[in-house]
């Protein structure tokens, strides 16, 4: 079944743990921009800045997609 929504919370929760959106927007080259349209249900990360963004935060693509509650990469 295709999930219709991706829902980032695990990618905010992120976020927050690494302390501010700037900072992390600054340590991985992605516009604030970006990050507030991610937030807000206007876009989504590309699969290029998610692998990014897992690699970043040392867990998995999908727990950052929500479709697992498993932090940690297998």
């Amino acid at each position: 079944m295709v999930q219709e929504r991706i829902d980032l919370k695990n990618l905010f929760v992120e976020i927050r743990r690494k302390g501010s959106t700037s900072q992390v927007s600054r340590d991985l080259d992605v516009s604030m921009g970006n990050i507030s349209d991610w937030k807000n249900g206007r876009s989504v990360p590309n699969a290029v800045s998610l692998v990014k963004l897992a690699d970043y935060f040392g867990c998995s693509v999908d727990y950052l997609l929500g479709r697992t509650e498993h932090r940690d990469m297998i």
